[in-house]
């Protein structure tokens, strides 16, 4: 498995503003967690289910009740989840002489990295057939694990990170088709990785580039319990732009 990922839905509560304030100034879009032991927190079904909860500040009290738990139970399940970073304090409230702690989510959602599973984890140096799906899902594995490390290290330093995404679909008319695109695709990738790579430009940065394309899931068809079967894999690419040593930059850190 490449990486597990866990939403965190959103909820219609209302806040005063001095609390919306507080805990937005510590709410990430999404927290990528390396840890092997915040990794077996936060999908450890029930504190997954407060971290749900949390997306607003909520105090153990109000957890309990909404989870049908203890407060004292609560209690133990929110003191493991802040001890890995899952969740953070938003506000102390006194109500004669106590204290109510209102604990937030670090993230709006979670996606364990790779690097969780140690030396087991998904490598695309360890994958012979990159024409494969587990090549695939390995890339995707190391886009994780190293994008996660770079925006941990980019939030330490206070710096943005530059970096590209483009998302799309496109519908072949058949296999033919498919092959012709996938063949002028990495032709035009070398093309453009011969006329930008540069290995001795001062200042420069190498940066990694992969591209990837998979069917997408097909529901079943109502008259029958089984999917609709791919096209066969003769039609794979024969061109690959990692044939062109200078397509394949390596990332720096």
């Amino acid at each position: 498995m490449a990486a597990s990922t866990l939403q965190i839905r959103k909820k219609s509560i209302a806040l005063d503003n001095k609390s919306c304030q507080c805990y937005r100034l510590f709410v990430l879009d999404l927290q990528v967690i390396d840890d092997p032991a915040a990794a077996t927190a936060a999908l450890e079904p029930m504190r997954g289910r407060l971290l749900s909860e949390l997306v607003v500040p909520a105090s153990a009290a109000t957890l309990a009740t909404r989870v049908g738990l203890t407060r004292q139970k609560v209690n133990y399940y929110l003191h493991g989840l802040e001890a890995h970073g899952l969740v953070r304090l938003a506000e102390e409230r006194k109500w004669g002489g106590l204290t109510e702690r209102l604990l937030v989510a670090t993230a709006a959602s979670y996606v364990v990295s790779p690097s969780a599973l140690g030396p087991v984890a998904a490598d695309p140096k360890r994958e012979i057939d990159r024409l494969s799906a587990s090549y695939l899902i390995a890339l995707g594995a190391r886009v994780v694990r190293e994008v996660g490390d770079l925006v941990r290290r980019a939030k330490e330093t206070g710096k943005r990170l530059a970096t590209l995404a483009v998302d799309t679909e496109v519908r072949f008319r058949s296999p033919a088709d498919r092959a012709a695109f996938s063949n002028e695709l990495a032709e035009a990738i070398a093309k453009l990785v011969s006329k930008y790579h540069d290995t001795s430009a001062p200042g420069g940065r190498a940066h990694r580039l992969v591209v990837v394309a998979y069917p997408l899931p097909q529901k079943s068809d109502p008259k029958s319990d089984h999917p609709r079967p791919d096209h066969p894999k003769s039609d794979r690419p024969t061109s690959d732009p990692k044939s062109d040593p200078s397509s394949n930059p390596k990332e720096t850190s």
